[in-house]
């Protein structure tokens, strides 16, 4: 069984691309279910967030689930195969695991140390987990991200007045105007990015913030926190010709701000200069909205040199990281690699376990005169025994670095105790019948996060 992982991201798709192929729009639950389908795949997490479409997945032939993974995303969003297919990325065993650890640690975030998406990367695994599609791969590899993500945020300062998507969204506007004091902000949205970019903002003095939701008792809620105001979503032509400042953080499906909407309040600003800082994915601003005279338009892409800035003061920080990622995709390779063994593993305990009963119930007369706390005892000792006997062997083979000894090992083992191949063989795969040393966990957490 091998562990796959198909994507894209904000580092091989444009935004225009990772908008199509964004699961939230018809459900995540729904992508699980048709995942569910596929004969190549035994498990399945689907992790999307406004900068990644990313299924990770257990199978036993990498290559051809590859193949249909990118033909089911291509259907499940509708997009030309030929469109997505230059813009997929692959990953294979360690190599995944490799860059979920680096996802859940913020480090592969266009926002470097951001620290959002570690709750988002637990939320996947609970909408997979809950639906039961996760097994002993995922379950381990998601597990081992978590720990991932907690010790990068304890052991280094890469958390330490780390930068969210928002953050920077206003870390943008300071680049605009300078002092934001004075100005009025208008945020639509009240979700978890809105409220996290109202906080930053409200650090920053500016005069006014306006909060408009579709839900108005949302909008007065995150208004109260931050002392701003509340309009209705009726308002939000008279709200958008009053602000110097937009913040688009919405989860609407369609642009919120079209162009001949900006055009129309432009008018009634007689121009004055208005500035659109887009942060949802879809895109809540209309991209002709940007050609506007006098509207200068910024999405998510538009924070790379913000990201850029944050790797060069953090260099040091992101070593220190990337040494966790290092050592915890080590020991999850590890753990892979010695799953081959596990089936000899478990065939050399139950031959040698029944070998020592077998011998007990022969002896069975000669102990008869044993009280049975004298029994429970030879019981005790003899098994204490194979398990000492085991002990060496056990380590050793678990322990083999490559896959080649591991089979070595394995068949020497088969050959010299005869165990058979029922002995060896596992009873299915994937989501059915796991070994006791494979430290499969299903409860899935109860952390939920804004996508």
């Amino acid at each position: 069984m091998h562990l796959l992982l198909l994507g894209v991201s904000h580092r091989t798709a444009p935004v225009e691309l990772r908008e199509q192929v964004d699961f939230a729009r018809q459900g995540v639950p729904a992508a699980l279910a048709a995942l569910a389908d596929r004969a190549s795949i035994d498990e399945a997490v689907v992790l999307s967030t406004c900068n990644r479409s990313e299924i990770y997945t257990a199978c036993n032939d990498p290559l051809a689930a590859a193949e249909d993974l990118a033909r089911f995303m291509a259907d499940h969003h509708g997009v030309d195969p030929a469109a997505l297919a230059p813009h997929y990325f692959r990953l294979v065993d360690h190599e995944a695991a490799a860059h979920l650890f680096r996802v859940a640690a913020g480090l592969d975030s266009l926002v470097v140390g951001e620290p959002q998406i570690l709750g988002q990367v637990k939320e996947a695994y609970a909408e997979a987990a809950e639906r039961k599609r996760t097994g002993p791969l995922l379950n381990r590899l998601f597990h081992a991200s978590f720990t991932v993500g907690k010790r990068v945020r304890s052991q280094t300062g890469l958390g330490e007045g780390a930068v969210s998507v928002s953050y920077a969204a206003v870390s943008l506007a300071k680049k605009i105007f300078g002092d934001l004091a004075g100005l009025h902000v208008l945020i639509l949205g009240a979700g978890e990015m809105a409220k996290l970019t109202a906080v930053h903002l409200k650090a920053q003095a500016v005069r006014r913030i306006v909060v408009a939701s579709r839900t108005l008792q949302s909008a007065e809620l995150l208004a109260g926190r931050i002392g701003g105001d509340a309009v209705e979503w009726r308002e939000l032509d008279a709200a958008l010709e009053a602000s110097d400042i937009v913040i688009t953080a919405t989860g609407a499906t369609e642009p919120v701000l079209t162009r001949p909407r900006v055009e129309a309040a432009m008018k009634k600003r007689r121009n004055r200069p208005l500035f659109l800082i887009d942060i949802a994915l879809p895109r809540d601003v209309e991209a002709g909205a940007g050609d506007l005279e006098q509207v200068f338009l910024y999405n998510i892409d538009d924070l790379r040199a913000i990201v850029d800035e944050n790797l060069a003061r953090r260099a040091a920080e992101l070593e220190r990281a990337e040494g966790i990622v290092r050592a915890e995709v080590e020991q999850y390779a590890q753990w892979l690699r010695s799953r081959g063994a596990v089936p000899t593993v478990v065939a050399l305990r139950a031959r040698f376990e029944e070998i020592r009963r077998a011998e007990l119930q022969r002896l069975d007369g000669k102990l008869a005169g044993l009280s049975p706390e004298a029994k429970a005892r030879v019981d005790e000792i003899t098994h204490l025994i194979v398990e000492k006997l085991l002990l060496t062997p056990t380590e050793q083979l678990k322990a083999a670095d490559d896959p080649s000894t591991i089979v070595a090992y394995s068949d020497a083992l088969n050959c010299l105790f005869s165990l058979t191949a029922g002995d060896t063989e596992r009873k299915g795969h994937g989501r059915a019948a796991t070994g006791p040393d494979e430290d499969e966990t299903s409860d899935p957490p109860k952390t939920r996060a804004n996508p």
